[in-house]
């Protein structure tokens, strides 16, 4: 958990901050304030769990801080306040725990009790924390669930991981209308590639773009017998229940009218364009994952014909069989590549290679899932700024002929040796970009010694997150990001101290204002005072 520290006396302060082992405790001192005011501006950036409060303090004291967090209530909820005073007042006691203060310690208070008080304060806020959790659990969660569960719901569903009767089941619990002989029908739309003129929109827009067209969707086409969502792959998914007494070829019909008039909105709206994938026809339950999967393979010939439009989905005949995968494989594959995880992208490869490559009934076909996959590794390898032959190296031959495979151990070898090497190279990218961050850390801190520096002044001048910032420097150097501060400190300090430095500048040039204290923690390092070291 993070405490913050408010306490108008450096000395003091700095001791509360370094003197007692919260690394130990699993606690971390994100922030230090040397009056109320200060604190104020600190905390709606730090979000501490626990504050240590002086009670005595200019600009601010600590019991109208107290008051200010209290009025603030969506800083101070599930916060704990710990008081620190010079003064056994009962008018002062009365009021802190009037303000929830979890505890009110008087001076000079050891760092045993402060530490004590810090932990009970801890086992308190997780009580809070997990009492507000079993509350929320039940009065919120139909409220904030529902949508999201729903959704989650039809991605499993399209994507064939429920039996006709998981379906009825799941449903019921979900307020979603099905019965057990209901036709449906499925579409799945998308936005075209932005324009390479397109000014106004950039490709981070895609998520907010494809939601903005979700919400239009929505508006214009919601109804009973209509589920609009958003699949895996983020794409809009739409799914039509057909009426009784509707004829199938009707029901094609208007589903292809309802995307057709989204499309049309969606140009007007956005000012872009988007496609669709319409099934072939109804079907029952159990076939949602196919009409799902015609769906997408329908929208995937947009490259063929172009965009803004509605494609139906046409049975190919059997000897120019498309390669039929499941989405969320792909994406599986795709995730585990960028996040360099070997284990997952071989896992991913293998039933990608299952639904793709054994069911392959015919030389062409085989061919076919290659060139599938192939393309898949491009975008992948191109989307990095890759080549792909720097990547692949003389395995290019396979990319450009892919005849030249012959057998399935042969293609499978390819297939390994290309995830491996993307693999490593996401890692070295990886690794690359850690050692610079590092690097500017290092010299950083080398320019400004003569400055406190902190693992959160640090972080906050990078613009990097502090608990990711300690791993990467701990994995990086082989020590906490303090020790190491500290070490180059000492190590400064004792040149300076033998070049001829007095005590008090040797001090100031390494970043401590208050002498004694710095005495105190060169002592602690080296064993002997400053005065002590000569040149």
């Amino acid at each position: 958990m993070n405490l913050m520290i408010v306490e108008d006396e450096p000395r003091l302060r700095l001791a509360l901050a370094y003197n007692i082992p919260w690394d130990k405790y699993g606690i971390e001192v994100v922030g230090m304030a040397s009056n109320g005011l200060e604190a104020l501006d600190l905390v709606s950036r730090k979000r501490p769990d626990i504050m240590l409060i002086d009670v005595q303090m200019p600009e601010m004291d600590g019991l109208t801080l107290l008051g200010e967090l209290r009025s603030r209530e969506e800083i101070s909820r599930l916060m704990k306040t710990i008081i620190l005073s010079g003064h056994d007042n009962f008018e002062f006691a009365q009021l802190a725990l009037e303000h929830g203060v979890s505890k009110y310690l008087l001076k000079p208070a050891g760092e045993e009790d402060i530490l004590e008080a810090v932990l009970e304060a801890r086992q308190q806020l997780r009580q809070d924390l997990e009492q507000w959790q079993r509350k929320a659990a039940l009065e919120q969660k139909w409220k904030h669930n529902l949508p999201h569960l729903q959704n989650l719901f039809f991605i499993q569903w399209v994507n064939g991981k429920f039996t006709k009767q998981d379906v009825l089941r799941k449903s019921r619990e979900l307020f979603i209308s099905l019965k057990e002989d209901d036709q449906i029908a499925v579409a799945v739309v998308d936005l075209d590639p932005l324009p390479e003129d397109e000014t106004r929109f950039h490709r981070g827009d895609a998520e907010l773009l494809q939601f903005t067209m979700l919400c239009l969707a929505k508006e214009l086409l919601g109804h009973p017998s209509r589920w609009i969502t958003s699949d895996s792959g983020n794409m809009l998914l739409m799914i039509m229940i057909v009426e009784e007494d509707q004829d199938a070829n009707e029901a094609m019909l208007r589903l292809n009218a309802d995307v057709s008039k989204l499309l049309s909105q969606t140009k007007e709206v956005l000012k872009l364009t988007a496609s669709a994938g319409i099934c072939a026809s109804i079907g029952t339950i159990e076939e949602m994952s196919l009409l799902y999967a015609q769906a997408c393979r329908a929208l995937q010939e947009r490259v063929v014909y172009g965009h803004d439009l509605a494609i139906p989905y046409r049975e190919l005949k059997q000897d120019m069989q498309g390669v039929m995968v499941q989405q969320n494989l792909e994406k599986m594959l795709e995730i585990a590549l960028e996040t360099a995880d070997e284990t997952k992208t071989l896992e991913a490869l293998k039933g990608l290679w299952e639904e793709a490559f054994t069911k392959s009934e015919s030389s062409d076909e085989f061919h076919e899932a290659v060139l599938y996959m192939n393309s898949f590794f491009t975008r992948m390898i191109q989307k990095q700024g890759w080549t792909v032959k720097r990547v692949v190296g003389e395995d290019i031959e396979y990319f450009q002929n892919v005849k030249l495979l012959s057998t399935k151990m042969q293609t499978w070898s390819l297939l390994e040796r290309t995830v491996k090497h993307i693999v490593s190279f996401m890692s070295e990218q990886r690794k690359t970009t850690s050692n610079q961050v590092v690097k500017d850390i290092l010299n950083l801190l080398e320019e400004e010694i003569d400055q406190e520096i902190t693992l959160h002044t640090v972080a906050d001048r990078l613009y990097i997150n502090s608990s990711y910032l300690s791993r990467l420097f701990k994995q990086e150097m082989g020590v906490v990001f303090s020790s190491y501060v500290m070490e180059r400190k000492m190590e400064r300090a004792k040149t300076l101290l033998q070049e001829g430095q007095k005590v008090y500048d040797a001090a100031r040039l390494v970043g401590y204002r208050d002498v004694s204290y710095f005495t105190k923690v060169f002592r602690k390092y080296w064993g002997v005072n400053p005065g002590e070291v000569k040149g």
